[in-house]
């Protein structure tokens, strides 16, 4: 079964290196780097590494349209270049490569690495972060019924068959409600969702680019899901 990582980056040219020999390392991968113009030259590092290295691609968009169409974007071009298993993650290492297999190795519609299972730590953060989301994360399965504990969680592996029966490319979300949105499409279809624990880390190099109003659109999008307004 074909399986393409799909990495959205913006500003990521000190990471795009590591990360891509740290994904390949999983035998039996492809790469999909999905570069939004980024002013520092990520694209151009990316395309420098795509010369050695048959298993790494990059889908190069004009600009910053946000995480969900970044997203949207790199799963049809995945599915395109015949994939039929996706993996999204994100570039700065929170997500460890070392569990790609991990997420692999389940056989469920989506596997969703997850902080807040038995096993999920998020090592470092200081109480004010790790208490918004996680009651972010109750505040979201409360309102929606959505049984998922991490239901903003970045790191999932995709079935393409789960992705074209939730009709993705008609997400409306265009930031990291996109996660949400996306979960919750996937359980309202019935699909079968698991999920397995991981340690989520902060990055070690680059800037990030969460705003506070991120936890402000995943209460937005959890309400107009649940009551359609």
């Amino acid at each position: 079964m074909k399986t393409i990582v799909v990495i959205p980056t913006y500003d990521e040219r000190e990471n795009v290196g590591p990360m891509a020999s740290a994904v390949l390392v999983t035998p039996d991968v492809e790469l999909l780097f999905v570069d939004d113009n980024s002013p520092d030259g990520t694209g151009e590092a990316i395309e420098e590494l795509m010369r050695s290295e048959p298993r790494l691609h990059c889908l190069h968009r004009e600009r910053k349209e946000g995480l969900g169409r970044a997203y949207v974007a790199g799963f049809s071009r995945a599915i395109e270049l015949g994939a039929e298993r996706i993996i999204q993650m994100d570039c700065d290492f929170s997500h460890d490569p070392k569990d790609l297999p991990r997420l692999l190795a389940e056989d469920a519609d989506l596997v969703i690495g997850s902080r807040y299972v038995p096993g999920g730590d998020t090592p470092g953060w200081p109480f004010r972060r790790r208490f918004i989301s996680r009651a972010g994360g109750v505040f979201i399965r409360v309102v929606t019924g959505m049984p998922i504990r991490d239901p903003t969680g970045g790191f999932k592996c995709w079935k393409v068959s789960t992705l074209r029966r939730i009709d993705f490319a008609t997400v409306a979300s265009a930031g990291y409600s996109f996660q949400l949105e996306m979960n919750h499409r996937t359980w309202k279809a019935g699909c079968s969702i698991r999920e397995i624990p991981i340690v989520f880390t902060d990055r070690a190099r680059g800037y990030s680019k969460i705003t506070p109003g991120i936890a402000v659109e995943s209460v937005k999008i959890a309400l107009k899901l649940r009551f359609g307004r």
